[in-house]
């Protein structure tokens, strides 16, 4: 006598990987986001079933794990800042040696290298804040007005944050917002994300038309791009 046949069933996805936190808004699609430290968070419609939420991530299981793994070693590669003679610091992509100088009148020099005066050890990481935010309104100022001018833009001022999720964002109004540790990384690096922005003047959303307008302006933005989410840690010092 056979042997019956095996009875066929589809098991339900299950969900290797936490979810962290689930983001319900009027949105239409699902999106996923692994943050800095590793969380897993989701953004979902708000009637959205979580049995689906969870078949979902369930697909991605693969591409969040890997993202995972690339948070914890840019965690583990992240060092704090001591603010000790000998110390790297970033500046337009190029590193810089740090000198502590105890008979220094000025707080902190720039000149091939970073001397910081003994009597503002107290207040490094203001003083070094302080020193970037100057030189990123100027250095970020100097090339939104070129690139704009040399691709027909136009903008309506531009402003330095210690936003820490964002890069660079466009106003209502026409007013860019840069983080300040982007000063840090190279000058092209700066330029994609002033050209990401400037084209969020003409274009509001991450539609075709506005990728390939940034496409237009710059060829090789993908690598640029990748560059950056690949090193960003290396601008997020604390």
């Amino acid at each position: 006598m056979a042997d019956p046949p095996p009875i066929l069933f589809r098991a339900a996805a299950i969900c290797m990987i936490p979810i962290d936190d689930v983001i319900r808004t009027r949105r239409r699609t699902l999106a996923i986001i692994v943050e800095d430290d590793g969380r897993l968070v989701v953004r979902a419609p708000m009637r959205l079933a979580a049995r689906l939420i969870d078949e979902f991530v369930s697909s991605k299981q693969k591409w969040i794990a890997a993202k995972q793994e690339q948070a914890r070693m840019k965690a583990t590669r992240a060092s704090p800042r001591r603010f000790v003679s000998g110390e790297q610091f970033l500046f337009l992509g190029e590193s810089f040696r740090l000198e502590i100088k105890p008979d220094q009148a000025r707080p902190l020099i720039f000149n091939g290298g970073f001397s910081l005066s003994s009597a503002a050890l107290p207040r490094a990481r203001t003083v070094f804040e302080r020193w970037y935010r100057r030189q990123a309104l100027r250095v970020i100022s100097e090339r939104v007005d070129r690139l704009a001018a040399e691709h027909g833009f136009e903008h309506h001022g531009v402003r330095v944050t210690a936003a820490r999720k964002q890069w660079g964002s466009c106003g209502p109004r026409g007013n860019l917002r840069f983080a300040w540790r982007l000063v840090m990384a190279p000058p092209p690096i700066i330029d994609y994300v002033v050209v990401h922005e400037l084209v969020h003047l003409r274009y509001r959303n991450h539609s075709k038309r506005f990728w390939g307008k940034v496409k237009s302006v710059l060829p090789d933005f993908r690598q640029r791009e990748a560059w950056l989410e690949e090193n960003d840690y290396l601008l997020r010092w604390e």
